[in-house]
């Protein structure tokens, strides 16, 4: 039995993602905004796992897939309801394990120059 299939059920392989969420805003952003990065990717960020923790990992993201087009999209969304948020750039980048490139997706919206018009 290979290690994977020790923690996990499933036989997916790994992405890193790299989201980034530039944003000016009318008034502070509280760590509500900066959260949904977390929210809106296959699974959240953990410092430390142990062998049962990373079962869980593993299997909550195969469980929800998110390519780079889904988690901009959805951050996108997130920012478009936010009133504080005037102007927004969300950038994610998914460095491949198994591929010899990396996934790129970028959204940019000024909420501003858009109600001017």
């Amino acid at each position: 039995m290979s290690v994977l299939e020790e923690i996990s059920d499933y036989g997916a392989h790994n992405q890193r993602s790299h989201i980034t969420i530039t944003a000016r805003s009318a008034a502070h952003l509280d760590r509500r905004v900066d959260r949904c990065r977390e929210e809106e990717a296959s699974c959240e960020l953990y410092g430390i796992l142990k062998r049962p923790d990373e079962k869980y990992v593993t299997e909550h993201a195969y469980d929800n897939p998110k390519f780079v087009e889904d988690m901009v999209r959805d951050i996108a969304l997130r920012m478009n309801k936010d009133e504080r948020v005037l102007a927004y750039v969300v950038e994610s980048e998914n460095f491949e394990s198994i591929h010899n490139h990396s996934a790129y997706a970028l959204i940019e919206k000024d909420k501003e120059r858009r109600a001017a018009r």
